[in-house]
């Protein structure tokens, strides 16, 4: 019974609930106002000529004062937060989540409670690289940086460009890889309390993501057209490796928006005997297609002879013909011609 207890208490924590707020206003202007009486009553109090009063009669109205300025006054400013548009603050009452704040604009909340953020700056220097985000709509991805060690919590789309990575794929061969990942905070108490650091676990499990799916195609494709590769599959490869990463980090709240390879090629290792390959498979589609040219050109160049009456050929000198018109067109270099003045025996 204890452990579903526990359990559920687990669910509940990790369920994003709203803050009980209201506007900051409505507390600022009657703060600032007690400020004022404060100080008013307390030069009334030390002017005040009572005769006959008592001493608590006198010392009363500066104790009062004393009170709201130095620790009633104080303890209702620390309840005044400011927002900006896609800003949020986790807020904690004692230990226990007490609710997350949105929203932009001026807010009043219980001045005991306290913000929550675990993403620290000695940890967020662990994730190898944060680039920004050239696309319109989507901020940097160093504002997360630049929230760390604070305890805003940016609810705006961020980008992480981990450093490139060697992998093998499918066949063995190691290539470098990178990807740039979109992303966003969705639920603040599972970023906070879920994990210890939601930006640096992000970049762990990019790695990790990237490692499952990139081992399952090869670099290049063989002659199989239909088969999947990471070159000419890009987009898919991309959505995978997206749809695996979404898969580990909804435990921490993030919502994935865009997974894309930025970089990929063969490792130094391999890279030139890779180039050679690649380079005998171009010649050899090149000369498959200029023999299947050159022997339509014959069969072309014979058919007009014979059908126009020009010469009658048998089937040797067909055949010196076509071994003439097939060095001609198949050759690496142009033809010499050579002029023959007499007969052709």
């Amino acid at each position: 019974m204890s452990e579903k207890v526990k359990s559920a208490e687990n669910q509940v924590q990790h369920r994003e609930i709203e803050a009980k707020s209201t506007n900051g206003m409505l507390m600022l202007i009657p703060n600032l106002v007690l400020y004022v009486a404060s100080v008013v009553l307390f030069i009334f109090a030390l002017g005040y000529d009572g005769r006959g009063a008592g001493f608590v009669t006198k010392a009363l109205p500066i104790i009062v004062s004393c009170v709201y300025f130095f620790v009633v006054g104080p303890i209702l400013f620390m309840g005044l937060k400011v927002l900006k548009p896609n800003e949020a603050l986790v807020l904690t009452l004692f230990g226990k989540y007490y609710g997350t704040l949105k929203g932009a604009g001026f807010f009043f909340v219980n001045p005991f409670v306290s913000a929550v953020n675990t993403a620290t700056q000695a940890a967020a220097t662990a994730v190898l690289s944060v680039e920004s985000v050239s696309a319109p709509g989507k901020t940097s991805g160093q504002t997360a940086v630049a929230h760390v060690g604070k305890k805003i919590i940016s609810l705006k789309a961020m980008t992480l460009s981990n450093d490139r990575q060697k992998i093998n794929d499918q066949l063995g061969n190691p290539i470098i890889i990178g990807i740039v990942v979109i992303w966003k905070v969705v639920n603040t108490a599972k970023a906070v309390f879920n994990v210890d650091n939601y930006v640096e676990y992000l970049s762990i499990q990019c790695d990790s993501a990237l490692r499952n799916i990139v081992r399952l195609y090869p670099y290049d494709s063989s002659n199989d057209d239909n088969e999947k590769s990471l070159r000419g599959s890009s987009q898919e490869v991309a959505e995978k490796i997206k749809e695996e990463i979404q898969s580990k980090v909804e435990i921490a709240g993030l919502e994935i928006l865009e997974a894309r390879i930025t970089h990929l090629a063969y490792a130094p290792e391999i890279a030139a005997a890779m180039l050679q390959r690649q380079q005998a498979s171009a010649i050899i589609d090149a000369r498959q297609m200029i023999v299947e040219g050159a022997v339509g050109m014959v069969e072309m160049a014979l058919a007009k002879l014979s059908d126009n009456n020009i010469v009658e050929l048998d089937e040797e000198r067909k055949a010196a013909m076509v071994s003439n018109l097939l060095v001609v067109l198949c050759g690496n270099k142009d033809a010499q011609p050579i002029v023959n003045s007499g007969s052709l025996y």
